[in-house]
């Protein structure tokens, strides 16, 4: 059965889409009717890729990164996971700005992933990676 974990909408997100909008507002005001449609386009893309933004373990042993229907999915085996640990962005004093979860592999490379519940995340990744490592 697969096991699905929504991604984090983060407080950098909400600004964006609130610049977004105030961009959109002024282009309708000053009457520009191309900026505007541009700038539309480009709010539907942003919020369709936050709201259907999904983290899925299945059966198989892969993790399927889903950022939403205008863009590919990725899919990486769990097998090839090597590190996972919490990492964050700048910090002042005690508070970090974004926090996330980063997955390094054995051949190279790393991705960073926000997940809502991020300690379940963590849990159920490193149940997977033993489960795979012991088959």
């Amino acid at each position: 059965m697969n096991r699905i974990f929504h991604a984090r909408i983060l407080f950098a997100h909400c600004l964006f889409l609130l610049l977004l909008t105030f961009l959109l507002l002024f282009a309708f005001w000053k009457q520009l009717g191309l900026i505007a449609f541009a700038v539309m386009l480009l709010m539907v893309l942003v919020v369709e890729r936050l709201i259907h933004t999904t983290y899925t373990f299945t059966p198989e042993g892969t993790l399927l990164l889903y950022y939403g229907r205008f863009a590919r999915p990725k899919t990486l085996r769990i097998e090839d996971i090597h590190t996972v640990e919490r990492a964050s962005s700048m910090r002042v004093g005690r508070f970090a700005l974004v926090h996330c979860v980063l997955l390094t592999f054995r051949q190279g490379g790393c991705v960073a992933l926000i997940p809502r519940q991020e300690e379940e995340f963590i849990e159920y990744l490193w149940r997977r990676m033993e489960r795979t490592r012991v088959c």
